[in-house]
């Protein structure tokens, strides 16, 4: 039985690419891409059987790990598989959380992305050494290790936003939410942080890897 896959990118060029790889593998059969959670939407209404989401973390606005917590209850059985340009320590952790049956960064090669595929459509995570290595520091981790570790995930979104340099409307708009809320999350964000304004909050993300 094939595997029913949709590709979900923002980038058309990454998602070509992925649609591309995935061409190799005897068992997927494209059905589908998205590039953001309203075209992900509308294909799931007209295709009844979907299998595996070969998902990207960044898409505009509602996130890959926001569509992986709305679709977890609505569709238990699906399998979905991250893929990310940031590094495994900043989101694959949050990624097995949200229920991901794999986590892969962009910079993979190609037969990683075909490695990866094969193992969570036998319905085993898939796991990097890095990513092993991120659980583990993450169970191991000492409360209050890294500031940004208590945030939420939209916090967590928000706070990259912040470092970027985006004002709080551009937020706003990247986020789907109203300036309020965003001014409540950086409330909160720097509250959770012990810190007092922006420059404080860039200088921790710069620091930390967390913005690039």
């Amino acid at each position: 039985m094939p595997v029913n896959t949709i590709v979900v990118d923002d980038h058309a060029i990454v998602r070509r690419g992925i649609i591309q790889i995935l061409g190799d593998h005897p068992e997927i059969r494209i059905v589908g891409e998205a590039s953001d959670y309203g075209s992900l939407r509308a294909l799931l209404r007209v295709q009844a059987e979907v299998d595996l989401l070969v998902m990207d973390v960044g898409l505009p606005g509602k996130d890959g790990i926001d569509i992986l917590k709305t679709l977890r209850d609505e569709m238990p059985k699906l399998r979905v598989l991250m893929v990310s340009m940031y590094p495994e320590d900043q989101y694959a952790v949050r990624a097995f959380r949200a229920g991901a049956a794999g986590y892969l960064n962009k910079a993979s090669a190609p037969e990683k992305l075909i490695e990866a595929v094969s193992q969570v459509i036998a319905g085993r995570k898939y796991v990097t050494p890095e990513i092993a290595q991120a659980l583990i520091e993450n169970l191991n981790a000492p409360e209050g290790a890294s500031a940004h570790e208590k945030l939420s995930d939209r916090e967590f979104q928000t706070l990259k936003l912040i470092a970027s340099g985006k004002r709080l409307a551009d937020i706003a708009e990247a986020l789907t939410l109203s300036p309020k809320t965003v001014s409540v999350y950086r409330a909160r964000i720097l509250e959770k942080m012990g810190m007092a304004n922006n420059a404080e909050l860039t200088h921790y993300a710069i620091k930390h890897g967390l913005v690039e």
